[in-house]
Parts: structure tokens; C-alpha cells; sequence
């Protein structure tokens, strides 16, 4: 195993990415960053001036961009992509596009600049809805949308590079959760406390579905631990991702009293329940990563929330409800048509 000292993140600007970056640089990684900065190019300003990180403004189904960028790394971390159903929703064919049709020439230009290891962000979304007491990476995949059907295909594809040359690791993340400087609002555990200190309601769709999660912090230092970890532990393998499973409502309830906790003066926050036509549930088992690899996260959705609640409380998050950059769907309104053309370089 060649010593892992440069790494390409894409996405490196987004949400998992401006907390990923800065712990890579600070564990003695080169860092190079390829993103849109769609949602702002002063994501990373905390570590911009670090001689180790190189960010390039671009847009991954660019091969020739790849092509200059690529050689001297010896890892991807692959985060990039349209993200969230309602994001990819907007425009199917784009969706496709970045998520799916630049996976293969991102995996085989990568092969042949010479890097030796790629990690894929999957998603845990991929199950669909499934009844298993714990669902493992054995379980049959049955993604209900077209984002958790690219991400199952594109974990095809990478299988298909897995050789002694090239190590390929696949992990099935959890819903993040927890503070990003990239700070994104349209997520289940970050949308409710979004909307119980600032709007003083929580509204929960059903409220019965089960989710898992995982706080930002310790997803990033998975990341960190995978370029670590010797080929043989990690080659060819899928990792679920995950820590608490929680029902909505139960995460609901928990919002509404850390809320009361931190902020006593304010009054409790009510529970609309409404119905949904969202029937993703899925409880995830994390087992196989912490038998085999030994990470266990350490951060706990109580911890994300307080975290949350505790920015909104010192302004750290102007105009939360209003500000699009917080919502992937409403960012993505404004600049389809230029990422469709692949205009944002």
C-alpha cells in the first residue's frame, strides 16, 4: 500500500465536504476541491490560505478538468452530487447526468491518473422501505426514487474497478446531521429544529417512518479513517453508515425539548402531525463497520440539534427559513439551466 498523501474531495464545497476539508488538511492530507460552489465560494474561507488546498471551480463531468486535477492523487473521496430527491426531481435528465453518466469517466479517469484509492458516498437510502429489525449491506436494495436507484447503479459500477491496483470502498451513510459552515436546512433532523426555534412549530409528515442518522462529525472522520485503513480491511466492500435509528416523531420530541433546554424562556414548542405520501423506512445496522473496522460515532442527534439550536440563538444562521442557500431545491431552481449546459466552470 502507497502512502495516501494528496486527495481529491468532490464536492468539497458542500455541506459533508466544508467539515470533511478542513480536518484532511489539518491530518496532513494535500487537499484538492472540485465544486460548483453553487451555494457559496467562501464555504472553505477558514483554511483557504493552507498551502496544502488547492480549490478548482468546476464541474466533474469535465474530463479534461479531471484529467489536469487527477494525476498526482492517490485518492477520490466522491461526494458530489445532486442531492436530495426533490433536488433531483427538478430536472431528471440533469440529475442523471451528474449523478449517474459522470460516474463511470470519474472512476476510470481516476484509475488511469494514476490513483489508488476511491470512496464512494452512497446513500442508506438505497433500502427503501424495509421491515428487517436491522437492515445490513446484504440486504436487497429497493430504492423507491431516482437518486437512490443512481446511487445503487453507481455502487455497480465501482465494483466493477475493484482490483489489487485499485481499492475500491463503498459507504451507505445515514441521513447527516449537525452544524456545516456549509449549512443545509433541508434535512430531517436539521429541518425540525430549523423550524422549532424559528418558526416556534414543528409540523411532522406521518411521523411513524423510521430514520437513520448520523452526525456530520462523525461521518467526516469515517472519511478520514478510510484513508488509513490498509487495502485488504477495505477492498471491494460496502459499509452501512449510521448511529441512532429514530422514528420522525420521536426526533421530534427531542427537538422540542432541547429547545425548551436551551432556550427556557421560550414557550414549548407545539406538534402538528399531517399525513405523507413519503413511505421510506428503514432501520439500518452499522454493525459489520464497527466489527470490522472499529468505528463506533461518537456524536449523538441530541448533540446536532443543540448544536443547531445554539447557532440560530447567536445569529450564526441569518434568515434561516428565507435564505435558499440553505435549501438544495430552491438553489437548484435558480441555476438548472446553467448546470444543465454544464455552464458553471
Amino acid at each position: 500500500m502507497r502512502p495516501i498523501r494528496t486527495v481529491m474531495v468532490t464536492g468539497g464545497g458542500g455541506y459533508v465536504g466544508a467539515v470533511l476539508v478542513p480536518k484532511l488538511l489539518q491530518a496532513g492530507y494535500r487537499v484538492r476541491v472540485v465544486d460548483w460552489y453553487l451555494y457559496g465560494e467562501n464555504v472553505l474561507d477558514a483554511v483557504r490560505d493552507d498551502p496544502n488546498l488547492t480549490q478548482i471551480k468546476g464541474d466533474l463531468r469535465d474530463h479534461e478538468l479531471l484529467r489536469d486535477f487527477l494525476p498526482g492523487c492517490d485518492a477520490v473521496i466522491h461526494l458530489a452530487c445532486i442531492s436530495n430527491d426533490p433536488s433531483f426531481e427538478l430536472n431528471a435528465n440533469l440529475g442523471k447526468s451528474v449523478n449517474y453518466e459522470a460516474f463511470r469517466p470519474l472512476v476510470q479517469i481516476s484509475l488511469d491518473c494514476g490513483v489508488d484509492r476511491f470512496i464512494y458516498a452512497s446513500s442508506s437510502s438505497v433500502y427503501g422501505v424495509s421491515d428487517e429489525p436491522n437492515v445490513t449491506e446484504e440486504h436487497k436494495l429497493a430504492p423507491l426514487t431516482d437518486y437512490s436507484k443512481y446511487k445503487a447503479l453507481c455502487e455497480e459500477i465501482l465494483r466493477e474497478f475493484q482490483s489489487p491496483r485499485f481499492t475500491a470502498v463503498t459507504i451507505r451513510p445515514a441521513t447527516v446531521c449537525g452544524w456545516s459552515p456549509r449549512l443545509r436546512l433541508d434535512l430531517s433532523v436539521n429541518i425540525l429544529t430549523n423550524h422549532a426555534v424559528n418558526s416556534g412549530k414543528i409540523t411532522v409528515f406521518g411521523g411513524d417512518q423510521l430514520r437513520p442518522n448520523i452526525h456530520i462529525q462523525d461521518i467526516t472522520d469515517l472519511y478520514v479513517q478510510l484513508l488509513r485503513e490498509p487495502d485488504d480491511r477495505i477492498a471491494g466492500k460496502i459499509f452501512n453508515a449510521g448511529y441512532q435509528n429514530m422514528s420522525i416523531g420521536d426526533i421530534a420530541r427531542l427537538v422540542r425539548t432541547v429547545v425548551k433546554q436551551e432556550m427556557p424562556d421560550r414557550e414549548a414548542v407545539p406538534i402538528v402531525t399531517t399525513v405523507t405520501d413519503d413511505g421510506r423506512s428503514y432501520h439500518i445496522s452499522s454493525e459489520k463497520i464497527r466489527r470490522e473496522l472499529g468505528f463506533e460515532p461518537r456524536h449523538t442527534i441530541e448533540d446536532a440539534v443543540r448544536e443547531l439550536v445554539q447557532a440560530f440563538a447567536a445569529g450564526k444562521v441569518p434568515r434561516p427559513l428565507e435564505d435558499p442557500k440553505y435549501f438544495n431545491i430552491r438553489m437548484m431552481q435558480s441555476a438548472e439551466a446553467k448546470l444543465l449546459e454544464g455552464a458553471l466552470t
